[in-house]
């Protein structure tokens, strides 16, 4: 297994493109160039509690290729799914479903793919709950603390190359706020109250910019007692940053609560 893009806690500087392996070389198909890639769709599943620490116990990232669509002139779309394995036991704890884009570099002679269900929220009634996040000029800078130095979120070249007009803020930061959103405001901030969340990443978000994040309460729950939520996170007074937002919650709070924040926080056995 290559090591992938990110610093961890090395202190030397590191070549990010050279060392990143989203565009690996994989039997049957081009070597795609990581310089002009972005998060197209990500769904997480917590199939079990992550343990408070991991003193005496070894975890691997199991990562794998699940297709490879080739949507012509505007690129092409990579699906990934890696999971977290606890070595002894085989006790798969998470597992998350990757679509990356690699921008105009389709035209490879592959499928198109799938389609992909969209969730939708009600068109006919308003929002359980609106959560908005102010961003600023530093906030992809300080998300790259967490080791993921793509220069797309910290020099404008490469995010003016690929139709940007500038720096971007990591897909990653819409993408986790909302999942702040939605736990806070229906799972009473515990984690345990979140088994799946997913979205499709629509439009960069940039520094600077306010996220507003919507959600409404779907009614019903399953048999384990989970409620589907479905959410949109757009910029305010804009675009769409994410949609077909979907979670799986246990909520504790009463429907139609309102809320606003303010700037910028039994296991299943894996199948491999």
């Amino acid at each position: 297994m290559r090591k992938p893009a990110f610093k961890d806690a090395t202190q030397e500087i590191i070549n990010f493109h050279a060392s990143d392996t989203s565009g690996y070389p994989i039997p049957g198909l081009p070597a795609f160039d990581s310089t002009s890639v972005v998060d197209g769709q990500r769904i997480l599943e917590i199939l079990h509690p992550l343990p408070p620490t991991s003193t005496g116990r070894a975890f691997t990232m199991h990562k794998r290729v699940l297709g490879a669509w080739d949507k012509g002139d505007p690129g092409t779309v990579l699906h990934t799914e890696q999971s977290l394995v606890e070595d002894v036991s085989g006790v798969c704890y998470a597992r998350i479903q990757i679509w990356s884009f690699f921008v105009n570099q389709g035209h490879w002679g592959g499928e198109r793919g799938p389609a992909i269900h969209s969730f939708d929220p009600p068109s006919d009634a308003k929002p359980d709950a609106s959560v908005a996040y102010q961003t600023s000029p530093e906030t992809p800078l300080l998300y790259r603390l967490n080791g993921d130095y793509n220069p797309l979120h910290a020099t404008p070249e490469p995010g003016s190359k690929m139709g940007f007009g500038g720096v971007i803020n990591h897909g990653l930061i819409a993408w986790n706020m909302s999942a702040l959103a939605v736990l806070t405001t229906f799972g009473g901030s515990q984690a345990k109250n979140l088994k799946l969340f997913q979205a499709r990443f629509a439009a960069p978000v940039m520094p600077g910019d306010k996220l507003v994040v919507e959600m409404w309460r779907m009614g019903g729950l399953d048999e384990e007692g989970w409620e589907e939520v479905r959410f949109v996170a757009r910029v305010e007074g804009g675009k769409v940053a994410l949609k077909s937002g979907r979670a799986l919650v246990r909520c504790v709070e009463s429907r139609g609560e309102k809320r606003e924040t303010g700037t910028i926080a039994a296991p299943k056995q894996c199948k491999l």
